[in-house]
């Protein structure tokens, strides 16, 4: 009997497999990560150019991986995109979506990069992300909108945009992905893709960060599958066999066994709490959401599991107010670093109005500010324990409203004056008590008000894509867990997606 011969695969017959089963079909000989990488430079080729999903494409880069792929490695061959924020990778470019950091270069590998290059994965390119990625929408200067392939005037969210539409348009099974207030969830549920972030600690910064966003941020992947999920997350974290690097700020036991191997798991009867209830006074949660939620109340209810409604345990002020001084003070340091890089003081010209105006807004705070509402952050801490002592599980709907339309969170010709005078005035203690700086604190942050909460108290949380709106746009769901239980969370997810499959639902380009 002959052996087979490896083949190529047609874009639909590639689009079937998840990165788990590419992987497969190389490890057996059925295709090579040349073939696959092929298909998916060809994808990228067809549908780029109205995506604006891949910014900077590598694709030589790829075809030099693709020839020396590791045997053994979990995602032997797998064609893989890495986000433009975070992701350092040795010999190309790294902007962050900055003019500023136009001309950077990476000199070395992330040691999250070296992890997914052991793993096989095969990069050959990098993903729109907004500047620094401050915003939940993927609209840059430097870079232009990102798009959702389920409706291209919308957004794929942000702002791991790129990463998310590349995914859900069928380039890649999945792609790195990062989250300081909902920017893995954010873009997986506007795009109908499983995003996990991780417990706080799981995942290294390292070496070039130890924490960032006073340990808000987490970084990880979007995915078409919960078992692709799973994997990746054991490679990046290192699974039962894990060993913080020398210097962590942050450290967490090990997983029991294997993250893959909890997908398929029975997860036992669950207790789990949910709410629907709007952080924002003025902002009420869409019926889409609403009604995601409900829905998924009732199947988890038919799957055995104890499902009770409980109000927010926390208010609209650890939003507005403390998360908000964190991202002011955040952006100002980002800004100090790019004038390191730089050599010079940053100018007006080197970044967008909002982030130069975010950085002087944080001139209006004192050091005793930011650490008093940072100290605010343990009293969230302590109320999320306190429901997680009683309830396994905590859903509620990934944002108060489906995708949104692209430039609909862009300043208004108001807001545009106000953030002149904030670069002319400087600091916070000038607008105090602005309505205007009041209503752009409530529209942004309540489109995060509800996935910003794990990244505060370092909790892991899943969207879930359980629905889709009557106008066909996804809309996720979310989970928290107690911290350091992925555990728990990728059990209930593989139950759901056995019991509500998304994998084949694609949209159409």
């Amino acid at each position: 009997m002959q052996p087979f011969a490896p083949k190529a695969l047609s874009f639909e017959e590639y689009v079937k497999h998840d990165a788990t089963a590419l992987a497969e079909l190389v490890q057996t000989g059925q295709t090579t990560s040349g073939e696959l990488l092929q298909t998916a430079i060809a994808r990228a080729e067809a549908v780029n150019p109205t995506l604006n999903a891949i910014v900077t494409p590598l694709y030589d880069q790829g075809r030099t991986m693709a020839a020396h792929v590791p045997a053994d490695g979990p995602f032997c061959g797998v064609p893989f995109l890495l986000k433009d924020l975070e992701m350092e990778w040795a010999g190309t470019p790294m902007k962050s979506g900055s003019k500023g950091y136009q001309n950077y270069v990476s000199t070395t590998d992330s040691e999250v990069v070296k992890r997914l290059k052991k793993a096989g994965l095969v990069f050959f390119g990098k993903t729109n992300t907004p500047e620094f990625g401050l915003t939940p929408y993927t609209e840059s200067t430097l870079y232009g909108p990102a798009r959702n392939p389920w409706k291209l005037t919308h957004s794929p969210g942000g702002s791991s945009g790129g990463s998310a539409a590349a995914v859900a348009a069928g380039i890649v099974p999945a792609a790195t992905a990062s989250d300081g207030g909902g920017s893995i969830r954010i873009p997986a549920s506007c795009c109908g893709l499983f995003g996990l972030k991780p417990s706080r600690g799981r995942v290294t910064l390292g070496p070039r960060f130890g924490e960032l966003w006073n340990g808000a941020v987490a970084g990880h992947a979007v995915t078409r599958s919960v078992r692709d999920s799973a994997g990746l997350l054991d490679v990046i974290a290192g699974g039962p066999t894990y060993r913080p690097l020398a210097g962590e700020p942050y450290s967490i036991a090990p997983p029991e066994r294997p993250f893959r191997e909890e997908v398929g798991r029975e997860p036992g009867k669950l207790r789990i709490a949910f709410s629907t209830q709007s952080l924002m006074p003025l902002q009420v949660t869409d019926p889409e959401c609403v009604n995601a939620v409900q829905e998924t109340a009732r199947l988890l209810e038919r799957l055995g599991h104890s499902v009770d409604e409980v109000p927010l345990p926390y208010e609209k002020t650890i939003v507005t107010e403390t998360f908000f001084v964190n991202v002011l003070s955040e952006t100002a340091a980002v800004l100090r670093e790019l004038g390191d890089y730089l050599g010079r003081p940053v100018r007006r010209s080197d970044v967008e109005l909002n982030t130069w105006a975010q950085a002087r807004l944080a001139e209006g705070f004192s050091a005793a500010d930011a650490a008093y509402q940072k100290r605010r952050w343990n009293t969230l801490n302590r109320r999320m324990g306190q429901l997680h002592e009683t309830y396994d599980l905590f859903l509620t709907p990934t944002l108060p409203r489906p995708p949104i339309e692209i430039g609909a969170f862009q300043n208004k010709s108001s807001e545009q004056r106000l953030l002149k005078l904030v670069d002319s005035y400087g600091g916070l203690k000038y607008l105090k008590g602005s309505k205007t700086v009041e209503a752009l604190a409530e529209r942004s942050l309540g489109y995060i008000s509800f996935t910003v909460i794990t990244n505060m108290t370092g909790q892991p949380s899943m969207s879930v894509p359980l629905h889709w709106s009557a106008n066909g746009l996804p809309v996720g769901v979310m989970f928290a867990a107690k911290l350091g239980d992925e555990a728990t969370l990728f059990r209930l997810a593989g139950q759901l997606e056995q019991e509500k499959p998304w994998f084949d639902k694609r949209p159409v380009l």
